[in-house]
């Protein structure tokens, strides 16, 4: 059971992970997986379970049928074998780097920014 909700973890194909994130797009999946991997760590990622769908409504007869909703899009849950591991701790503690040798800030994390400015942190100014 996790001790709160930033350091979860369960089974993920038989192997016990530490959760990254869940419900990411493939094009999240593919950057986690590299900036995560570039780090030192194994990476496992299952499809999410679909959520779960409102029954269809009966038509009364004479009646048009309502389309059924369209299906929800592909999503991952993304995992490390280090099941201590806490994307929070990661981010803030200056542990993540990326490819270029910068360390990994919360918006690079967010793809907010597409390079990563590594600052000097508020408590060494």
């Amino acid at each position: 059971m996790p001790l709160n909700k930033n350091h979860e973890f369960e089974e993920l194909d038989g192997v016990k992970c530490g959760i990254v994130e869940k419900n990411v797009s493939p094009e999240r999946l593919a950057f986690l997986k590299e900036l995560l991997e570039y780090n030192g760590y194994t990476v496992v990622a299952v499809p999410s379970p679909p959520p779960k769908a409102a029954p269809v409504p009966k038509t009364a007869e004479g009646e048009q049928p309502v389309a059924p909703p369209p299906p929800p899009p592909e999503t991952f849950t993304v995992g490390v074998t280090d099941y201590t591991f806490n994307w929070v701790n990661a981010i803030f503690g200056r542990l993540l780097k990326t490819q270029n040798g910068h360390i990994v800030t919360l918006a690079y994390w967010q793809q907010n920014d597409p390079v990563s400015h590594d600052e000097t942190p508020y408590y060494e100014v």
